[in-house]
Parts: C-alpha cells; structure tokens; sequence
C-alpha cells in the first residue's frame, strides 16, 4: 500500500510564541559563554527577540576575537526597539504593505497572536536591509542580562535551535540545504537533499528540529509573492518565528570558509562531505552571520561540532563517491554524458531529469517503495501499449513545477514583461490541464499498485474546475505553440471575443496593422522584382528576409530604400523606415491588448488560485511517471534484469553501464557474491586488468537497484546499502608526496568515522601515496577496521601481504583478474593479455615489477639478482603467516554455519531442491574439512 504524506501523518508542532510586543518588553537576556540569546520566560513561551548589534556587527567577517566594547545602554522606552531600528507591526494585508514601504528594517513573527493568517510577518535585519548608517538609524547593543547557566527563569524545554533553509533554483529548484545550530549546545547540523514540490523531507526534518527560529532568504519571503517552500513552513510552524536575510549572505564559498575555520578537528572529515553541497554551505554561511549579528560576538576558532546529516529515507553519497562514479558529471569531459545520469536519461520533461538527478544522488532505502517502483517497470516493459502511449502524453508536458513557481507569483509592478508572463503562462496552464484526461486515459488499465494510486490522483475534481474556469475566458484554440510569432499570436486572441469590448477593438487594429505590414512587404517585392518575404522575431519585430544571389541585384547592391542590412552567406536581413514606423504602432496596439488581457487573466487567476494547488500533485505524478518511463526505456536498449532484495549481494554475470554505453563491444561480464559470512574480497592483479572498473560497476549496479531501476546483469540480489563509499585511485596518487598522501587519510577517515554494519565501501589502491612498509601498515589497521563491522566491502590492492589477512578472519575473501602470457614470436618475448575475468583466489601475477624488468633494458644480471632477493624475502614471509590446521577447520565450519543461516533466511527453493541443496553443501564441507585433516598430517610429519 502507498504509505500517506509524511506531512499529513506527523503531529502538529504546538510551541507557544507571546506577542512580539511582550517579548520586547522583557528587558533581561541571558548569556552562555560567548553567546547572547533571547530569554525564555518561565512559563514555557518561546521569547521571540532578535538584538541588535553595532553599525559594523552586520558586515564584518568572523574573527578570532570578542568585541572589548561594554554593552551600550538600552534605549528609553516609548518605542519598541530591536538593536536601534524601530519595529513594526502587520494587521492585515494592506497595513501589511502599506508598512512594508514606510520603514526599511521591519520585523515580525509568524505568531497568529500578531500577524494574518495569510500572510506571515517578516523579520528584516540589517543584514537584510542594508547598512543601517545609511538609512539614518542609530545603532544600539542591547543590554547583557544574568547567565542562564545559573538562573531558573529558563526552560530547559524551550526552544533554542536556528535553522536557516535555502532552495535551489532554476534546474535544481527542490534542492534544500540546511543548517542548524543550538543556541545552548555549540553544535551546527547540515543537511542537504532533495524534496518534492510537497516538501515532506523539509517539514519532517523541522518538525524534529522544533527551531525557535528559521532564516530564510528575502527573495523567498516577500510578501505578496513568497515561493511555496516558504508558504507550506509557515503553515506548519504558525508559532515560530521567520528572519530574512539578503540572499547574498547565502554564500557557499563563505560558508565552507566558516567550516574551515569554526570545526573541531576531530570532525573536520565533514568537509569532504559537504564540499560540493552547495545549498547547506550557504544555508550555513547566513546561519552563522546572522547568530554573530544577534548574538553580538563571535565563535572561537576550531570551537563547533559541525556535522551533516543526510535524509533517513535515503542512502548518502558523499560528493567524492559521486565524483569518482561519474555519477553526474564524467571526470574527463564534463559536457558529455558519460555518466550514470546519461545511462538513465530519457526524461521528456523537466521535471522528471531533475527527479532523476536527485535519485541517484540520494537512493531510496526502503525496499517496499523501490519494489513498487519495480513492479511499475516491470508493467512498462510488459505493455508496449501502456509504454507508447503514457511517453506520448508525459513528452507534451511543459515544466509544470517552473509553471507553478510562476503563476503564484505576485509582480512587483505592472510591466508589459510581467503581464506577458501571465498570460503565456496562463495558456500553459490551460494546455496542462487538457492533458489530464489523456493521462487518465493511458493509466486506466495499468495493474501496479503506484500506477493505480497515480492514476487516482488524476480524479481530483480540482483540474476540472479550473479548466472549465479558463475555458470561460480562454479560447478554445489558445495553446501552446513553438515560435515567437506563433505563441504572441496565440497570447493576442487568447481571451473570447464580446468579453471586452476594448480588447477587441485592440485586436482588430493589430490585425490591421499586422496585415499592412504583411501588403507593404509583397508591393515592395513588386515594386523591386525581389523574392521578399515576411519575417519575424521577438527582438527585432517584423523585417524583411531575402535568399539571392548578389548578381542578380542592379549594381550589385539592394535599394536605398532598405536600411540595417545584414548578410550570412546568400541570406539578406532588412527593414525600412516605413516598416520602422509600422512595428512602433504594432508594438503599440500590443502593449494595449496586453494590458487589458493582463487585467482579465488576473481576475481569473484570483477566482482559480484556490484549487491550484492539485498542479502540485501532478508535478509530483509526471516527474515520477517520466522517471519511470525513463528506466524503461534503458532497459529496452540493453539487457538489464530486475534486481532482488535480501541480505546477500550476488550478481551474475554484471557488467559496467557507462561502459557499454562508450564501448564498440558489450564490456566483459564478471560475477559477484558477498554475505555477511564473507564479507570482505581482498582483490588483487596487475595495473590495468579491471579492478577499479569493477569496484565502480558494484557501486552503480547498486545505486540503479535502490532508485527502482534494472542492472545490468543476468541475475541481481542486493542488500540495501544506507551509504556508499568509494575511494578509487587515480594516476595522481602514484606520485608520492605529503598533499596526495593527506587527500587518502582524510577519505578514509571520513569512511571510517561514518561507516556502519549497512555500508557498501569500495576501496582502491590505497596506501599508494607513501613508501611501501607504512602503505601495508595502514592498509592492514584499516581493513581490521573494517572487518569488526558488517558492512560490505571489496579491498583493491598491490599489497600481495594483505592477502594472508584471509589466514585470520574466515569472513575474507581473496579474488583476482586473471591474465594470460603469450609468446609474441615477432619480438621473441612473453606479453600480457588481460582477460579482465574475476577468479577466486589470489593472483599468480606476484612479481609486477620484476616481470616490467624483464622487458625493459636492464641488465640481465640485476633482473636475476632482483629474482633470487624476492624469492627469499616472500619465503620468510610465508612461513610467518601459514596457515594452521585447526583455522582450515573453524574456517570450513564457519563457512557452513554461514550458508545455512543465509539458506533460513532466504529460500525459495521447492523441498527436494533444497535437499539437494543441502546435500551438496554438505559434501563440500565434508572436503573441506578433509583437506584441513591432510594439511594436519603433513604438518606432523
């Protein structure tokens, strides 16, 4: 069954908020350390006060010091004060914009004891007005109060936590960052992630937050035309308090500077995480602006436990994982579309590449949601019909989620751009709306439980009210057309005939105008025996265009008559003095017909904006059916299977996506299988015979699996990861020196400090950037590490030592890439040829170095003395590390115990397949043991 909106089910968050009023009338703060909050009374409600600062507090950048200037004075009373600039209080809607103009610096709170319902008072800092010297108010530093540290008149259930919260736009519109700090815990919280236009993730993660106060940007939160992200908070936290401040201060180079610079050491492995998230870096930099600002200090340097936290329904990939899986963008060439992205991409809409997008960056952990999304790639594949016919309706969708953002909108003022807006925007919502019915149409016979529920959403009654609304005033043949002229047609006799009289008085004089222009153009070509023709476009209006050759013009040249000539080839562009005067008037007579088109859209608009909100959920239904189309059609170009969900990874016969994709041949498949019994491959072979491929291939083979996707193999099981870590080597870390060496300890230590039972790491080469002793070393106390947790993890490497670990832990695994040595008789020597095969066992390959000697120009003495050393050496080493009977023997009984817990787990076998089954695993622990018994003997001997 379809789970319900996390925001409808989560209970409401009911924290008492005072009057602004009352709370600026209490005069004592209380002061933790370097930080100066607003009083909680001790009845349990929220203070709601923002202090201000000195002139320069609202500029200046994070320093090492506190300022040494004595609190100032509070100013006398009489009027309500924040930090000297004067507060104001919003009734209603029109005092609301009425005071908005008559004072720079405004302040209010979203309590409903001061403000409308519908529209939510704003706080402006100086931070988001401006220097405060120049408006001509004074600056003041409120008064510091007692501690509260050893004062009972604060709650110690009272909320003290702000967040700032930032969305993307354009292409990453319902891409949040945020950030969080507790006022009483010097602890800052990231997080970043991706939303739907319902922003369920958003409320839900601020609903646990319970946040005295939210910062968001002005852009978002003007009055009169706040984005929905914006609307849908204050809706659901009436009893908090909202800031804004200057979009500018959202600034992700600042705020990766105030990490850097504020983080304890021993969480500073948060930068890797969070260097590429741009959002909650700038939700962080405002963040910790606007806290100095009221707080009228700074943090120490090195002082604050910053941490991200990713979405608890998502899997998290930190930003170097997805850079080394050329998840999004392919690390050689960041135009094409090398990429798991480009693999998966067959959107037709806007909305559903951005789904997509933030999918695989962010993959479901829920195995029932990923199933039913399954089930529903499944149903594509299998009804060609039910495929065809939803990818012909979903391709004429236009960007629904873009169209929304507009039409709720409010302009600031009536311009002929504004009033254009809204009426091209009108004609595609009505052209969004007439494709309901055919979606209905092409989901009415689907089977899928989320198709169905897709299906239903299309019901609400809604999309039909406001179509029969528009269809009172919008023609019936008013839709949305490619081409300027076409679609300013289309906006010019959008609105019936006989509702305004005026407009169709206006409409004939363009017509008019229109059709002289047309008659002047074809006397002209008459006149001059040219091939002349109308054209058009939006910057230059009508003009003339002509395709000649320049022979045939008297003189070589066009007549006086036609001015700003431009040539492309034989391709003429012109215009005259006449034409000049006719498109001034044309312009003109549009300027009026969209005025008053304008005037009746928005009558319109106002009587439909209470339904309009339904075009949330279809934004939702068609980005979501588009991304499923999507993996639909990727299957249809290779052969992918629909993977499975247990506690094993096995994979038969996988092969990399983004390589068959860039490949002349399929790429050579290889099999995989991981339990929690043998959770550990140690993989071994020379450079270039396919181990960091391969390591790259499970990872997206993975990520495919948990955003509902086939892979690419012949049969998949998955265990669901809840993070994905990689560290692929690159040519820079052969080089050995101290920054590459630094760049491997700071990714694996972020592994290591956020890695748990559910992982799936991935590990290549590591070690490589330092000497030989200490890269085993390292490589050793990691992969023990490792080892005492769950978490899947396949270990590249040229460390050949590392291998004997197996000796220790049975729940180790080695495996290597096979190559073949042949004779080529040309040169007289042996060559390798990479098979690119994955075999179990360690690799024969043992001496890289030695066998590059042989074919290189060394002597043949040193290559031989090279040899006799080696073989010495690596003798010691054996003897140290070989194994004992009684570990052949516990290895062969864990090995068993394991494959009969996994068997309880997840057999679907019949019951005389399974006592097959278990006969033969009998057997081969029966061998097994036999040859721990052999190996016994010998040792006694």
């Amino acid at each position: 069954m379809l789970r319900p909106e996390v925001s409808s089910i989560l209970p409401s968050v009911a924290a008492a908020s005072p009057a602004l009023g009352e709370a600026r009338s209490q005069g004592p703060r209380y002061n933790f350390g370097l930080q100066e909050t607003p009083q909680s009374r001790s009845s349990a409600q929220a203070s709601v006060s923002t202090p201000g600062t000195s002139g320069a507090a609202g500029d200046r950048s994070s320093s090492t010091s506190l300022p040494r200037h004595p609190p100032r004075a509070r100013p006398a009373p009489g009027k309500e004060w924040l930090g000297g600039f004067t507060g104001l209080y919003f009734g209603n809607k029109k005092s609301n914009a009425e005071n908005t103009f008559a004072s720079n610096f405004t302040f209010a709170t979203s309590s409903s004891s001061a403000r409308d319902n519908n529209y939510p008072q704003i706080l402006k800092t100086p931070l988001s007005a401006g220097n405060p010297q120049r408006s001509g108010y004074k600056s003041w530093t409120p008064q510091m109060g007692y501690s509260a540290t050893s004062s009972s008149a604060v709650s110690t259930h009272s909320p003290s936590v702000i967040v700032a919260v930032v969305e993307g736009r354009g292409l990453a519109r319902g891409e949040i960052g945020m950030a969080s700090i507790d006022l009483k815990s010097p602890q800052i919280i990231l997080s970043q992630f991706a939303d739907n236009t319902t922003y369920a993730k958003v409320i839900t993660k601020l609903k646990i937050l319970s946040p005295l106060e939210i910062i968001m940007s002005n852009t978002a939160c003007v009055v009169g035309n706040s984005t929905k992200l914006f609307t849908l908070i204050t809706e659901n936290f009436k009893n908090v308090n909202f800031t804004t401040v200057q979009r500018k201060y959202f600034n992700e180079t600042k705020g990766l500077e105030y990490i850097e610079q504020l983080c304890v050491t021993e969480f500073s492995t948060v930068l890797m995480e969070v260097q590429s998230k741009y959002y909650c870096l700038a939700a962080v930099a405002a963040l910790l602006k606007y806290v100095e600002f009221i707080q009228n200090s700074v943090y120490a340097p090195k002082s604050l436990k910053i941490c991200f936290q990713g979405s608890e329904q998502t899997a998290m990939i930190d930003s170097s994982s997805a850079q080394n899986l050329e998840l999004l963008i392919n690390n050689q060439d960041c135009r094409n579309n090398h990429t798991l992205f480009g693999v998966l991409n067959y959107t037709k809409t806007p909305g559903g590449s951005r789904r997509l997008r933030s999918n695989i960056l962010e993959p479901l952990v829920d195995i029932e949601t990923i199933n039913m999304r399954l089930d529903c790639v499944h149903e594509l594949l299998q009804d060609e019909e039910l495929f065809f016919g939803l990818q012909s309706v979903i391709s004429r969708f236009l960007d629904t989620e873009q169209l929304l953002s507009v039409l709720v909108q409010i302009p600031k003022q009536d311009t002929v751009n504004a009033a254009e807006s809204k009426i091209t925007n009108l004609i595609y919502l009505k052209h969004t709306l007439e494709l309901v019915d055919p979606l209905k149409i092409a989901l009415r016979n689907c089977s899928t439980p989320l198709l169905r529920a897709y299906c239903g959403s299309l019901e609400d009654e809604r999309f039909g009210i406001i179509l029969e609304k528009i269809k009172t005033i919008i023609n019936d043949d008013a839709r949305y057309m490619k081409g300027c002229l076409n679609m300013r047609t289309q906006k010019c006799y959008a609105v019936r005939s006989n509702i305004n009289e005026f407009l169709d008085i206006a409409r004939r004089t363009y017509t008019e105008i229109v059709d002289d222009i047309a008659g002047m153009i074809s006397q002209l070509a008459e006149k001059y025996s040219l091939p002349l023709r109308t054209s058009f476009s939006s910057a230059r209006g009508f003009f003339i265009q002509m395709t000649t050759d320049c022979t045939a013009l008297p003189n070589n040249q066009l007549p006086s008559e036609f001015i700003k000539i431009s040539k492309v080839k034989s391709s003429y562009t012109f215009t005259s003095a006449d034409l000049i005067k006719m498109n001034e008037r044309c312009q003109e007579s549009l300027r009026e017909i969209y005025h008053m088109t304008y005037m009746i859209v928005c009558k319109l608009l106002s009587e439909i904006y209470e339904h309009i909100h339904c075009l949330y959920k279809l934004s939702d239904t068609v980005s979501m059916l588009d991304m499923l189309l999507s993996f639909a059609h990727a299957c249809t170009l290779s052969d992918y299977v629909r993977p499975e969900f247990t506690d094993t990874l096995a994979i038969k016969q996988g092969w990399h996506p983004i390589l068959e994709k860039i490949s002349v041949e399929k790429p050579i498949a290889n099999n995989t299988y991981i339990t929690e019994g043998s959770n550990f491959l140690i993989i071994t072979g020379p450079n270039m015979s396919g181990k960091s491929t391969y390591l790259k291939q499970i990872a997206l083979c993975q990520i495919m699996a948990q955003i509902g996707s086939y892979v690419p193999a012949e049969y998949s099981s998955f265990r669901i990861a809840e993070q994905i870590f990689t560290r692929i080597s690159t040519d820079d870390d052969i080089e050995t020196n101290s920054s590459t060496f630094m760049k491997e300890m700071k990714e694996i230590a972020y592994i290591l400090h956020n890695a748990n039972n559910k992982s799936l790491i991935l590990i290549d080469e590591l070690g490589r950037g330092t000497n030989t002793e200490e890269g085993i070393g390292i490589c050793y106390a990691v992969c023990e590490y490792l080892l005492s947790l769950k978490a899947f993890t396949l270990f590249a490497t040229h460390f050949l030592e590392l291998c004997h670990i197996e000796v220790l832990y049975p729940n180790v695994e080695n495996m290597h890439f096979e190559v073949q040595h042949v004779k080529n008789t040309s040169r007289n020597k042996e060559e390798i040829l990479y098979t690119y095969k994955l075999c179990k066992g360690l690799t024969e390959e043992k001496n890289y170095g030695l066998k590059a000697a042989e074919v290189s120009s060394l002597p043949p003495s040193i290559v031989l003395d090279a040899k006799e050393i080696t073989t010495q050496i690596t003798r010691q080493i054996l003897q140290n590390q070989r194994s004992t009977p009684e570990m052949e023997r516990q290895r062969a009984v864990y090995h068993l115990a394991t494959r009969l817990v996994q068997t309880a787990r997840n057999s679907q076998l019949d019951p005389d397949s399974l006592r097959m089954y278990l006969s033969n695993l009998k057997k081969k622990y029966e061998t097994d043991f036999s040859r721990a018994e052999e190996v016994s003997g010998k040792t006694e001997e």
